[in-house]
């Protein structure tokens, strides 16, 4: 690596560990301290921005298309670039966090890509970040014991990395003596380790953008990918990336994101549980955005289906994949609900490949073939439908805010429902745990967070009640604490206190319990 002028390494706070040194190199510090250096003031904008739409969306102001990007959604000569290796064929992929069992499964599992996730499905701990790399490292280099896996015929599955979104930091590593923007840290570790390496094993340097708002903050990630590439000597267009479409602002960016991005482009994806979250966030203070229980809120509702045909219509009109929504379920341990399990996935992926997606996300091994006979049968032997290009399709921005039509009461499963989530998960993150298993279900950040926020909006809206809402946590903590002794059962009311209960709804739980509760650093820092 040359840089274009000497500097400092970031500076490491974290607690040492196991093979730290692998990946915390003074050149992979230097790469990631240039990068925090160049990009340190467009990512302040990015929070000051992300602050002043809100509290204008929140005073009124209208939601719709940008003015501005008119020219770029009525221009019909650009096209994103081509698949790269490795991504033509997306019709299954396997979702979970970067330690080396799970990567094992997902990459000996079927499904076509691996997306390795620092965010949702990880606890962001010093060791389960670093570990995390080292996982990546290990994969790149083929060092992961593949030999013992039964699906070890399948061609393993094409790595795509998710790293932390622009709203968080990494307070274990620091530049100029601030913590580094998380998402350059996780980018920056793997690509300065990873992308030569995966380029030479046929693939290439590929990720997953998560809450992305608009499309300045594609315009950021591209900027990145860019320098990225200068520093290394790669030439421009190796990196690609899918964005999560998974916050209401950029459903109405959706073909501008695809601009911005659209020599490094791999298309988007629907991120259902961030989206209602992004929606509750951003509308929650109005009347007519009471959402009920979650679990009655499907793809199939009119604001959801408007949301995913306009990004299949996007996303191929401009030569993109366009990738589903997660199915999270476990598979069951008798016969009869195991029937019931694969009926629900397979109905709810043989929409998604009948909308037109390309493909879509499964959360185990074993949805990876009921998901794949979904998109066979509509795919064939077709790696993709880019060509259908859903021009029947005509979705207006008041057709994404069609929540009326949806709206209901919470009822008391629902209620108990989101206070056990939010507290169990609550519980493993704190103890570095990025998923639990719950109700047949695997839960992770994002499920956390829409049902600690239909807390807050029942609350606000006085759809339920305070005390109903105090019982209830009690009940769950106690049951935690008698299950998991080792549970910080006061920790995690006082979490749940302020991120569901609080008059102000904080934007994110996982700012606040990062800095209180897994920031750790070796005594006599600061």
């Amino acid at each position: 690596m040359t840089l274009s002028a000497p500097t400092t390494p970031a500076q490491v706070l974290g607690m040492p560990g196991d093979r730290h040194d692998e990946i915390l190199t003074p050149a992979a510090l230097e790469f990631v301290a240039h990068l925090v250096r160049a990009f340190q003031e467009s990512w302040l904008r990015v929070q000051r921005e992300r602050t002043r739409v809100a509290q204008h969306l929140a005073a009124g102001s209208r939601y719709d298309f940008s003015l501005t990007g008119a020219r770029i959604r009525a221009d019909l000569s650009w096209r994103v670039a081509s698949p790269a290796p490795g991504l033509t064929d997306r019709r299954v992929e396997i979702t979970g966090p970067p330690d080396r069992r799970t990567a094992v499964n997902a990459l000996t599992s079927g499904a076509q890509v691996w997306m390795a996730d620092f965010e949702d499905a990880t606890s962001p701990t010093w060791d389960n970040i670093i570990g995390g790399q080292l996982t990546l490292l290990d994969a790149a280099e083929r060092r992961l014991d593949f030999a013992t896996q039964e699906s070890s015929r399948h061609q393993p599955a094409t790595i795509m990395v998710r790293p932390r979104g622009w709203h968080l930091l990494e307070e274990h590593l620091y530049v100029d003596g601030r913590p580094a923007p998380a998402a350059l840290v996780d980018f920056g570790l793997y690509f300065f380790h990873c992308a030569q390496r995966q380029i030479d094993n046929g693939y290439g340097p590929y990720f997953y953008l998560p809450k992305l708002e608009n499309s300045d903050e594609a315009r950021l990630w591209n900027d990145v990918f860019i320098l990225a590439q200068d520093l290394l000597g790669l030439p421009r267009g190796t990196i690609r990336a899918t964005v999560l479409v998974e916050t209401v602002t950029a459903a109405v960016a959706m073909e501008e994101i695809l601009y911005e991005l659209r020599e490094h482009s791999a298309g988007l994806n629907a991120g259902r549980w961030d989206y209602l979250f992004s929606l509750i966030k951003t509308f929650g203070h109005r009347t007519d955005f009471l959402l009920p229980d979650r679990d009655q809120v499907t793809m199939t509702a009119p604001f959801m289906r408007a949301y995913t045909e306009l990004l299949v219509r996007t996303c191929h009109k401009r030569g993109a994949h366009a990738v589903g929504s997660m199915a999270a379920q476990l598979p069951a341990e008798n016969a009869e609900a195991q029937r019931t399990v694969l009926a629900a996935v397979r109905l709810d992926k043989e929409r998604e490949a009948e909308d037109g997606f390309d493909g879509s996300w499964v959360t185990h091994p074993g949805l990876v073939p009921v998901c794949r006979q979904a998109f066979d049968g509509v795919l064939g032997t077709r790696p993709h439908q880019i060509e259908r290009t859903r021009d029947d399709v005509d979705v207006s921005a008041a057709d994404l805010l069609s929540v009326r039509r949806v709206s209901a009461p919470p009822t008391p499963e629902g209620v108990r429902t989101n206070v056990s989530v939010s507290v169990r998960y609550f519980a493993a993150w704190l103890q570095g745990h990025g998923f639990v298993t719950f109700d047949g279900l695997m839960e992770d950040a994002s499920t956390a967070e829409i049902a600690r926020v239909q807390i807050w909006q029942w609350l606000r809206h006085r759809a339920i009640d305070r005390g109903t809402v105090a019982e209830l946590l009690d009940d769950e903590l106690a049951s935690l604490g008698a299950e998991y002794p080792w549970a910080p059962v006061e920790d995690i009311r006082a979490l749940f206190e302020r991120t569901a209960l609080a008059r102000d709804l904080p934007a994110f739980f996982t700012t606040d319990a990062y800095t209180r509760h897994l920031v750790h650093r070796p005594e006599g820092q600061p």
